[in-house]
């Protein structure tokens, strides 16, 4: 399966031949981490004596137009508990792990407290998809702060799988408020800014919605992707979910469970032969805390000779920072 991006280097090669060789027959385990302290880890480790193979980053804390005066405690908290999060993510790549970056974008322009919500913003992403508008100037500044972030990653040749405008199907986040077009242009915006203008040719871009009228096209997306989140404590294989996301384009692509609660029966899942490729376990309680997830299942899932952890994982690129 050829990377969407022609002049992709070669370890985004070498993640996605991997991803097509286990599909169907094995999975990668991952982990959402929120913070610096990243206590998800922790945890995984003390239960399981493991580390999932894919690590997720939040970069909401570097987002250029977060507004401390026109923020409540608990945004701040937040912003400043995922402020050095890239920190980390280098600390991963040393050990050879799969990274995945999340970000919730603070709104280009205006907005207040956690404005990547669309109820603490009128950013419109329909404007800042238009040529020579104000919203158009800012969102084209933030994708360009953003890039300078991810040159060094490129720079060293570390693959970073690239969710960007998560749950676009959904009203409540602010690209995602006025309707799937202005979400794919400006999808399509960041793929010919990023790709073709910054040249960072390390991104696997992963496509994040179950829904085909926020699909930008086969030419823009490596791997297709959506979240979910099931009753506390019920694991099946997600093997409807995957035949829904499936539909999404008649192309062969990767499918993953980009986010998920309460995480899949990794046993069955393998079992059924299921082809996603990875799934990512939502960040604090989720993991932390047995609400959702009981420690036993846990141990189950990272048990399974399927899945694929940190000990498990092929040397797929060299970090040497």
């Amino acid at each position: 399966m050829r990377a969407v991006d022609p002049n992709a280097q070669p370890e985004v090669q070498r993640v996605l031949d991997y991803l097509t060789e286990i599909r169907g027959k094995k999975i990668l385990l991952g982990q959402h981490t929120q913070t610096m302290a990243q206590e998800e880890l922790s945890c995984i480790k003390k239960v399981t004596g493991q580390l999932p193979a894919l690590c997720g980053f939040e970069l909401l804390g570097y987002s250029p137009n977060i507004r401390p005066e026109l923020s409540g405690e608990d945004c701040m908290t937040e912003v400043n508990e995922a402020r050095g999060t890239l920190q980390k993510a280098w600390e991963w790549a040393r050990l050879g792990g799969l990274i995945t970056f999340t970000w919730h974008w603070f709104s280009p322009l205006g907005g207040k407290d956690k404005s990547f919500f669309s109820v603490n913003t009128d950013f419109s992403a329909s404007r800042a998809a238009q040529s020579g508008t104000a919203e158009n100037a800012a969102f084209i500044n933030d994708l360009d702060y953003m890039a300078g972030l991810l040159r060094p990653f490129c720079d060293e040749h570390i693959p970073i799988l690239w969710r960007p405008f998560h749950e676009s199907e959904g009203d409540w986040f602010w690209w995602g408020r006025e309707g799937a077009e202005p979400c794919r242009k400006l999808y399509s915006i960041m793929f010919d800014r990023f790709v073709n203008k910054h040249h960072l040719h390390n991104l696997i871009w992963v496509h994040n919605s179950p829904k085909a009228e926020n699909y930008p096209g086969d030419d823009m997306a490596d791997v297709i992707s959506r979240d979910l989140y099931p009753p506390e404590h019920q694991h099946t294989d997600l093997a409807k979910e995957y035949e829904e996301l499936k539909a999404v384009t008649s192309a062969d692509k990767l499918c993953a469970v980009a986010e998920i609660g309460t995480i899949p029966d990794i046993p069955a899942l393998t079992e059924h032969k299921i082809p996603w490729c990875w799934y990512m376990t939502w960040s604090k309680d989720f993991t932390c805390t047995e609400r959702f997830t009981s420690f036993n299942e846990l141990r189950r899932a990272y048990s399974c000779e399927n899945a694929v952890t940190l000990e498990r994982l092929p040397k797929l690129y060299e970090c040497r920072l």
